[in-house]
């Protein structure tokens, strides 16, 4: 009728009227009772029907974010999203199944609700089955699938954005770097090493004022994105005669934001300022200016010739543009040998638009032999700047946090999109056993599966952990065959652990050959890899010295056979022990001679 009718739009504007003001709040608001307020508002206008207002309240309810992870919740949500239509109801269904998640463990329905939620449109399900197609995961290996599916999210998610240079890099932080301490390049600035930078850089420290700028200007290190400190900092390093402060000033001057009013003619000022003393990025600035025609008229000669100083001196935006140019023919006679060429080395500086550009190049076989592997892991490289890596970051803060179901969920849904980085965090916090949401019967055979992925992707520690798996027999049956086949894998990456385990094998024999000439040969190699390995492999070698020892003795008759058979069996789980018994007495005994 027409009352129903009626009634039922405004119930629809209603609840948009929530789910507007719910998301407003969760923008601009830090404080934990606003956000709570937030999600009340968003309950409700879910409760109305509102169609984004459900998905948004779903994906806090499954990822746990502020708190509100509840599993079950979260899956009737997304199945009712699901029978609307809703393709972010189908890829976060998908990917319940694919982990067993709040319901079985079913890769097969998994790959079924992925497919319906691509055909829907939805960018993550596509690239995860790029990733699957591209490895084999569930279907068979097919690279023209995955180039079709990578192809489609890297121009639908990516290259506008980078074309805009809208920043989207996010630091990957890798939690067994971070609990071993094998990293010596900090994700994060520590607070006492910003207050000592701000403390130099109000001292005078210009290096220091670009440096903080950048992080500032880019929103890196932890540090919030703030294009007003960024502005002060670059300012004062220009004032000082800097001349990176001054490029970096044009470049924000040209680019315009909250903070700076766009300016060419300031942009213009700044890096001539930094061009006239040989800094690359003010000659690129001023390339780009006579490029576009800002400020300046539109002069190709001109703008060729910046770029060209610039690139010589190694800057990658300077490399792309030449790229640009040879790939247009903007100015210059059309060469896509010469674009591939700037291209390739501007990808190799880390510039990521050059980085899109090649893989269209080798997709379409453009100036370059047709390669559906390069472009394939080019567009895959492309589409992991996705907005969806902003995940990295809340993950780590969860697991910092405490809230480990909340950091598992959010790693494991990257680790589905092939994250590398995110497997091995995902395996990392199986193994830790203090997940909730899955049982314990289920930890281990997805940590090996997501060891084993990350493996695939030239990770040598979890090439390792993959080793030892199998060799003890956690998530799957003990295989000393196949554990062998993976330490010596993991060998050729100079992994002392793995020269380690794999001199044991050839110790013992166990899945290969009783060699003991190259278990020594192992030991020691494991020894002049890693000085930590040095201890080890002492009390092996002392070991290995002892058995051999015996086993002479044996052959001379000194011991009978049926005794030393009985005698390894008995000290052979403890001889490390033993061993360090027997050093501790003769120091003892050494120092009481003294």
């Amino acid at each position: 009728t027409v009352e129903d009718l009626s009634r039922r739009k405004k119930n629809e504007e209603q609840g948009h009227h929530l789910y507007k003001k719910s998301i407003k709040i969760l923008k601009h608001s830090k404080s934990k009772k606003e956000k709570e307020k937030a999600y009340q508002l968003l309950t409700k206008a879910a409760d109305m029907g509102h169609l984004k207002a459900m998905e948004k309240l779903a994906d806090a309810l499954l990822f746990g974010y502020h708190g509100l992870q509840n599993i079950t919740a979260a899956v009737t949500l997304y199945e009712t999203l699901a029978e609307k239509g809703s393709h972010k109801g189908q890829t976060a269904l998908g990917f319940m199944f694919s982990y067993g998640i709040g319901m079985e463990y079913n890769p097969a329905k998994a790959l079924v609700y992925y497919t319906f939620a691509s055909l829907g449109g939805n960018l993550i399900s596509k690239m995860i089955l790029g990733y699957h197609y591209w490895v084999g995961i569930n279907v068979p290996r097919n690279c023209e699938t995955a180039l079709t599916n990578y192809r489609k999210v890297a121009y639908l998610e990516v290259a506008d954005k980078l074309k805009k240079n809208e920043d989207m890099l996010v630091e990957k932080v890798r939690l067994v770097e971070k609990s071993e301490n094998l990293s010596s390049n900090n994700d994060f600035l520590d607070w006492d090493v910003h207050q000592y930078y701000k403390f130099l850089a109000d001292r005078g420290d210009t290096q220091i004022q670009v440096y903080l700028g950048q992080l500032h200007l880019a929103g890196r290190k932890g540090l919030e994105k703030d294009h007003s400190k960024a502005f002060y900092y670059f300012l004062k390093a220009a004032k000082a005669g800097n001349t990176h402060g001054m490029a970096l000033l044009g470049k924000m001057f040209l680019e315009g934001s909250v903070a700076v009013t766009q300016s060419n003619a300031s942009a213009f000022k700044y890096f001539t300022m930094a061009a006239e003393k040989g800094n690359a990025v003010g000659l690129w600035g001023l390339g780009l200016l006579y490029f576009q025609g800002k400020g300046v008229p539109v002069n190709y000669t001109e703008a060729f010739k910046y770029f060209h100083k610039a690139a010589e001196k190694g800057l990658a935006d300077a490399q792309f543009q030449l790229g640009v140019i040879y790939h247009s023919g903007t100015g210059v006679r059309k060469d896509y040998k010469l674009a591939f060429k700037y291209f390739y080395l501007a990808s190799q500086n880390g510039q990521p638009v050059a980085v899109y550009y090649l893989a269209q190049m080798y997709a379409a076989g453009t100036g370059v032999f047709r390669s559906c592997q390069n472009a394939v892991e080019l567009y895959r490289s492309v589409c992991e700047l996705g907005s969806w890596s902003e995940k990295f970051l809340t993950a780590y803060f969860a697991y910092q946090g405490g809230n480990i179901d909340s950091s598992l969920s959010q790693y494991a849904l990257l680790a589905e999109m092939g994250y590398e980085v995110a497997q091995s965090n995902s395996a990392y916090i199986l193994e830790t056993e203090q997940v909730k949401i899955l049982s314990k019967e289920q930890m281990y055979p997805l940590a090996l599966l997501l060891w084993n992925r990350a493996a695939a992707q030239g990770n040598a520690f979890a090439r390792v952990k993959t080793g030892d798996y199998h060799f003890y027999g956690y998530g799957t049956n003990k295989d000393y065959v196949t554990a062998a086949i993976h330490y010596s894998l993991a060998v050729d990456h100079h992994i002392a652990q793995a020269m380690f385990n794999l001199a044991y094998m050839y110790e013992h024999g166990l899945g290969i050959p009783k060699d003991i000439h190259l278990a020594k040969r192992w030991y020691d190699l494991a020894s002049e890899t890693s000085p930590d390995a040095s201890v080890p492999v002492f009390l092996a070698r002392m070991k290995l010295e002892v058995n051999l020892l015996l086993s002479e003795m044996q052959l001379f008759k000194f011991i009978p056979s049926w005794k030393l058979s009985k005698l390894n069996n008995m000290l052979r789980p403890h001889w490390d022990l033993l061993i360090m018994v027997v050093i501790v007495i003769l120091l003892v005994l050494l120092i009481r001679n003294r």
